[in-house]
């Protein structure tokens, strides 16, 4: 490596914060894209939508707290947080004029093209608008609340990204008051889409907007006044929890506090409609406390976040398909024999959860079954996982669940699962104060004969059914006495007390995940510097963590083809000349949310195959609990290479590929088109 390369350089890096906003317009694009079906188009606007939100609640709310405090400091690549803050409005304001252009200038028009409408104020025959008229005064007038504004009622606290509307007046009210703004927030228990019956559409599916509901009766909410204006609004704030775990005796109740106050945090952006008029857009700004450049117009509604559309239209959708089941298992009513033959490989959602969920059913009522150990990060109380475990427990296994509460936007499922388990009499646990137990593990304490018996799951995701059907991830399911060894210790770390475990094959965040793939890059490093070849395939969903971007440097300075499959934030900027670049960086945005995180090692030919439920980031290296566990058998080794990795490296549809000048590039082959999901699909799948 040459001495004169400066690793810490600003230039060989790339923006936390914008490589979000890169990833959210590729899923933007996605909206656009004709090799979609039409529903899913429109549902991928949507996606773009919440994944924006989300942005704002939490990274543009972070940075700003930055600035409040004092405490603005410079990432890798050199840009300090008022600087990001501009770049940030400047994308995001071009970023959500194309969503809006593409809403009513592509999406809308090919719906109606398929008679499936929304219907403005103005498109309703008399039949429809009489229809609408008694469900306002039905179903949301009683549920309506306005609010004039006066010194005895001043501007609402209004609910983060809640839908509003603030409405100009004239006259005088019954008490002689003359009033010239309200706001009147719509309720969130009702639709935001409102489908009109059948009767009354001549066939097809035609929806009415809560917003035009609200919007073309406002008046009747102010009897004897005049409305003269009705303007949407909406509000986003800081959705980050601060807790200070050290001061906490229970964390469950103090989540449950601390959750209500994410509903009222500071005010981070403010969207209104683009008819709002200057003097009230103003107001709302001095209201929230906002700034000119957190101000969004748009031409539409704006909680586009809720329009998601759930209707039987199978031509405009993409093509159902069935999991299928591995040959070993299908075959096997006791899942405890088939492990002891051979360790089983799962990718979903292409091969069914089922597996997983059908392991925990047959140890929960197994006689010999004596306990049954799990992590639980994002999983519903209502979960086929939670209620066999729930039932094990009321069969008198030892059933232990170590509940991560903090999964961000999930902590509240997440408290009521604890409850569910609790009361089925499981042992629930927290895991570790100021590390988030993100590591996805099953363990299965069976007696067989004279000794007890292991068995274990280890997988890439969460253990939610809807995620497996979405969600690209591995599972394992092994009888490995020492990967059961290991995660059995791992168990022990969670729920007691005492030094860290030395483990035999699982490298094991935050204590050795880290310096082990380091190690292994080193390898690399070594071999290459040698004039062996070297490679490197890392796909993970996130690459932030700066030795990593280190050794991966130093290793391409030296020769080694480093591939990198990211699915959404890559601070690491490639192909630059004599530092990184035979560094290549692509990301898969398809059908399916890439979630695996796969990690090969060419390792001079004695190759090196790990799955893993941490990301490169630092939170998953130094302040979470995760695993990383290595695929030995060499015919499951080559399944995770060809389709874990290959496949994707041979995308030429629905991969984009970064470059050195961070910008991204969808590849667009039109002969001999391999879409790595798609083949995925036709492989795996039924």
């Amino acid at each position: 490596m040459d001495a004169a390369v400066d690793l810490n350089n600003a230039d060989y890096y790339l923006n936390r914060e914008l490589s979000i906003l890169e990833f959210n317009r590729r899923v933007l694009a996605q909206a656009r894209d004709p090799v979609h079906p039409l529903m899913d188009r429109f549902n991928f606007l949507i996606i773009f939508s919440r994944n924006l939100d989300e942005f704002f609640e939490i990274r543009v709310a972070g940075l700003k707290q930055q600035i409040r405090l004092n405490r603005a400091s410079p990432g890798p690549d050199g840009l300090l947080p008022q600087e990001l803050l501009k770049q940030i409005g400047e994308i995001c304001h071009v970023a959500v004029e194309e969503q809006y252009r593409l809403l009513n200038e592509a999406l809308l028009p090919a719906l109606a093209a398929e008679n499936i409408r929304f219907l403005r104020r103005d498109e309703l025959t008399e039949a429809q608008a009489q229809w609408v008229k008694h469900y306002f005064r039905n179903q949301v007038l009683p549920v309506l609340t306005p609010i004039g504004l006066d010194p005895a009622h001043p501007f609402p606290r209004l609910v983060n990204k809640s839908l509003n509307f603030i409405v100009s007046l004239e006259g005088k009210d019954a008490f002689g008051r003359q009033i010239e703004l309200a706001v009147v927030p719509a309720p969130r228990s009702l639709p935001r889409v409102v489908r009109l019956p059948n009767e009354i559409t001549q066939g097809g599916d035609q929806h009415v907007l809560l917003s035009s509901i609200i919007h073309e009766h406002v008046s009747e909410l102010f009897p004897g006044m005049l409305a003269t204006g009705c303007y949407q609004f909406r509000v986003t704030r800081n959705a980050d929890l601060a807790l200070d775990e050290d001061d906490v005796e229970d964390l469950a109740s103090a989540l449950k506090g601390e959750l209500l106050s994410r509903r009222y945090g500071s005010a981070v952006r403010l969207e209104v409609a683009d008819n709002c008029p200057q003097p009230i857009r103003e107001y709302l700004l001095r209201k929230f406390s906002l700034e000119e450049q957190d101000l969004y117009q748009v031409n539409g509604p704006v909680n586009l976040a809720r329009l998601w559309l759930s209707m039987d239209r199978p031509r405009l959708k993409y093509a159902p398909f069935t999991p299928s089941i591995p040959d070993a298992l299908q075959k096997s009513e006791n899942y405890f024999e088939a492990l002891r033959t051979r360790d089983i490989l799962l990718m979903h959602p292409f091969q069914a959860f089922t597996p997983v969920v059908e392991l925990l059913r047959q140890a929960a009522q197994d006689p010999q079954v004596l306990a049954i150990k799990q992590t639980l990060y994002r999983t519903g109380p209502d979960s086929e996982v939670v209620q066999v475990l729930a039932e094990a427990a009321r069969n008198g296994k030892e059933v232990t669940a170590v509940i991560e509460l903090r999964a961000r936007f999930d902590e509240a499922s997440n408290i009521e699962v604890a409850n569910v388990l609790q009361e089925a009499g499981a042992i629930v646990v927290y895991g570790i104060v100021g590390f988030k137990t993100h590591a996805k593990m099953i363990l299965v304490v069976r007696r067989e004969k004279s000794h007890l018996t292991r068995y274990v799951h280890l997988g890439t995701g969460n253990y939610h059914a809807g995620n497996a059907r979405l969600y690209t991830d591995f599972s394992l399911l092994t009888a490995n006495a020492e990967l059961c060894e290991d995660v059995a210790k791992i168990f022990h770390e969670l729920t007691g007390m005492g030094r860290a475990a030395k483990l035999k094959k699982l490298f094991h965040a935050p204590f050795t995940l880290q310096t082990q793939l380091l190690s292994l890059i080193e390898d690399e490093i070594q071999f290459a510097q040698q004039g062996r070849p070297g490679h490197i395939i890392l796909k993970c969903n996130a690459l932030t963590e700066k030795q990593i971007m280190h050794a991966l440097m130093r290793a391409s300075t030296v020769g080694v083809r480093v591939d990198l499959i990211v699915r959404s934030i890559c601070c690491l900027r490639p192909e630059l000349k004599g530092v990184t670049e035979n560094i290549h960086v692509r990301s898969i945005i398809g059908r399916f949310l890439e979630h695996t995180r796969v990690y090969y090692f060419s390792h001079d030919g004695n190759q090196k195959v790990y799955c893993s439920s941490a990301d490169l980031m630092d939170r998953n290296l130094i302040s979470r609990v995760e695993t990383c566990f290595p695929v030995e058998d060499l015919q499951l080794q080559q399944r995770v290479i060809q389709e874990g990795l290959l496949s994707y490296l041979q995308d030429n549809r629905q991969a984009w590929t970064l470059q050195s000048n961070g910008r991204w590039l969808q590849e667009l082959a039109t002969d001999d088109v391999l879409p790595a999901q798609t083949w995925l699909l036709e492989r795996l799948a039924r």
